[in-house]
């Protein structure tokens, strides 16, 4: 059944079992580089202006793939110019060959479309008319394949933000909570900050084992020097304060469509204190979030 029109909005569609493919279409200026831009941060394989004689084969080379390229995301519109009229052909075969794919088409009001090219000054594909009458032929164009697209999203209201979290609803929505990739750093001030942090956590009041003659070689990974700073009040009280910070913020972050955050805790040398921290966070939060840990200059002098 072809899609129904809903202002605004979206017609969600289930998942298909094994590969799962979505085609990427609709309208210029609709969104659609901002849509593989969604799905390349939920995983999926992308490829943009594919020309639609490739889909077949290009599908079959993905099967062979052995299950390491599983979830694709395909952008196909007439910028493709002579090749987009052989979609239907390349939709086809992909039906007589069994393989399933998903279509997301991507519209917005005539007037939005007019004011989101005037405010970049990209030329429409269809630019030997003027820009209303290409956005009316584009649309007409494009009608059939919109008739038969699984799912509709009128993006005329939606900022980019939106148009994320709702691509992430529909496609991943048991993935929403973990689609933000969360990076821990520990540091050492003496050797600069992480260029790339967004939250910066100094804990260089803390107890120091730098100062403990038989944990000084040692680093934060290791259980005696976890068992020194836990065995101080201050450590649990800043940890929890921490912890709960990120805890609070994170699902804030991920409501904004933010695909990745760098978390740093430095200390002095980056070697103790800001290790031990840092596993401790990812330990805690890591059955919740997406979270990886890097040690920055835990092996330096």
């Amino acid at each position: 059944m072809p899609a129904p029109e809903i202002p605004g909005g979206v017609l969600s569609v289930a998942k298909k079992d094994g590969m799962q493919i979505v085609l990427i279409t609709g309208l210029s200026g609709a969104g659609k580089s901002h849509a593989i831009d969604c799905f390349e941060d939920l995983g999926y394989f992308c490829v943009d202006n594919l020309p639609p004689t490739f889909i077949p084969k290009f599908a079959e080379l993905c099967q062979q793939s052995e299950g390491k390229v599983s979830k694709v995301a395909l952008v196909c519109d007439v910028r493709g110019g002579a090749f987009f009229e052989h979609l239907f052909e390349a939709l086809q075969t992909l039906e007589g060959n069994e393989i399933d794919y998903e279509i997301l088409f991507l519209e917005a009001d005539d007037e939005v479309l007019i004011r989101r090219f005037k405010e970049t000054r990209r030329r429409h594909p269809l630019s030997r008319m003027s820009l209303l009458e290409a956005i009316q032929a584009e649309r007409k164009t494009m009608s059939e394949l919109r008739g038969k697209a699984d799912t509709v999203i009128d993006t005329s209201t939606f900022s980019p933000r939106e148009l994320k979290d709702k691509i992430a609803h529909i496609y991943e929505p048991e993935q929403r909570e973990r689609s933000m990739e969360i990076l821990i750093i520990s540091f050492g001030f003496k050797y600069g900050l992480p260029l790339d942090a967004d939250l910066v956590f100094d804990v260089r009041f803390l107890p120091n084992p730098h100062y403990v003659q038989h944990l000084r070689p040692l680093t934060g990974e290791d259980p005696r020097v976890r068992d020194y700073l836990w065995r101080w009040m201050v450590t649990h009280k800043y940890f929890q304060k921490i912890q709960d910070l990120l805890e609070f913020s994170i699902p804030y972050y991920t409501r904004e469509g933010k695909s990745n955050l760098v978390v740093a805790l430095g200390c002095t040398g980056g070697k103790h204190r800001s290790v031990a921290l840092a596993d401790e966070l990812a330990r805690v939060l890591g059955d919740r979030f997406n979270l990886n840990v890097e040690h920055r200059d835990i092996l330096k002098a």
